[in-house]
């Protein structure tokens, strides 16, 4: 099961169907806020994070902080069409972090969530 964080409608639609049609179950969220609720309710297991890094509001690392502390197992896969560098600046993304730059094919983004889920076993 996929958490999918991203708060452009069509990029949202776009990743969810890659990772449908490949199998996984998808949960989707718009912002941060919603994600802490979907994530947050009864019965739900999340087995990745896939987050965009710049939301308004919550952005996606402080999001991943409250999942993590729950959840430290939890592997993070973020998303972002600004430069690791740039978001490195803005204090927005930690250094290690899986990131995933935008725009992406669907290959590669299946091949990145594979790699995240199969490196937690």
């Amino acid at each position: 099961t996929v958490l999918l964080v991203e708060d452009e409608p069509a990029v949202r639609a776009l990743t969810r169907r890659v990772l449908t049609r490949a199998g996984y179950r998808v949960l989707e969220a718009a912002d941060g806020l919603q994600a802490l609720s979907v994530a947050g309710e009864r019965g739900v297991g999340v087995d990745l994070l896939l987050t965009d890094v710049m939301m308004p509001g919550m952005n996606g690392h402080e999001l991943a902080q409250r999942l993590l502390a729950e959840r430290p197992e939890l592997p993070v896969l973020y998303i972002s069409g600004y430069s690791e560098a740039v978001l490195s600046r803005r204090g927005a993304l930690a250094d290690g972090t899986q990131l995933l730059a935008k725009p992406f094919s669907p290959r590669v983004l299946l091949a990145r969530v594979r790699e995240l889920l199969d490196s937690r076993q």
